[in-house]
């Protein structure tokens, strides 16, 4: 069974596990691994539903990275002016159990964030990256490549919701004229979110819960709707 997924051609070893590896053996088998990559730069690796994925860091459009920006600047001015516990980050792993995500956008914990590798439960072995636990908010700008578009869409929603991420933010520019879907409300046990509120491009869409409750997104963000 072949447990890595690639993007681009990246020179790592193939990972194999005999048949009767169990899933618990080969979240163990997968997260060592991942531990022990060393990805040329401008990678990074993730552990997404059984498989290490890699994926270019760099290979953003200039719409993702204008989007990126304006989230994250004006998400922490939001958090500011409300005197939040709570704090945006991003280029983060995020650790949940032996399965690893790298966000656009994280909303966690402030003091997670900025402490040191032993000074809080949030801090993941070793300070390899937050605990899932500290996180109320991921964004994810979808990039181009179906790939790309199917692992924002499917395989990191499911993920995110498997892991009790209160809200998850995507924003794609490749649904029609681009759109912005908020989920919230999730069921692990299902791997979906029971709530979703899906606009174009042009119409504003309000964070429901969380840290980030009432926060708008809307085309100073987005910008306007793409043409057909």
């Amino acid at each position: 069974m072949t447990a890595l997924a690639q993007e681009a051609p990246v020179t790592t070893p193939e990972i194999t596990t005999p048949e009767t590896t169990t899933p618990g053996d080969l979240d163990e088998v997968l997260w060592q691994a991942w531990k022990a990559m060393e990805l040329p730069e401008g990678f990074h690796a993730e552990i997404i539903e059984g498989s290490i994925e890699v994926s270019p860091t760099g290979r953003h459009s200039h719409s993702h990275s204008r989007i990126s920006f304006q989230l994250r600047r004006q998400l922490t001015q939001y958090l500011d002016k409300t005197s939040s516990a709570y704090a945006v980050t991003n280029d983060t792993n995020i650790i949940h159990g032996r399965k690893v995500w790298i966000p656009d956008l994280v909303i966690a914990l402030e003091d997670a964030i900025t402490a040191f590798a032993d000074d809080t439960e949030y801090v993941a072995e070793d300070g390899i990256g937050l605990d899932v636990g500290c996180v109320a908010l991921v964004a994810e700008v979808v990039s181009p490549g179906h790939d790309c578009k199917q692992r924002d869409r499917v395989r990191k929603r499911r993920a995110y919701a498997r892991a009790g991420i209160p809200v998850y933010v995507l924003i794609d520019d490749y649904d029609g004229m681009g759109t912005v879907t908020v989920l919230s409300s999730p069921s692990p046990g299902e791997g979906t979110y029971a709530q979703s509120h899906r606009a174009r491009y042009g119409i504003d869409v309000v964070i429901p819960d969380g840290p980030a409750k009432g926060f708008v997104i809307g085309e100073a963000i987005t910008g306007p709707p793409r043409k057909g």
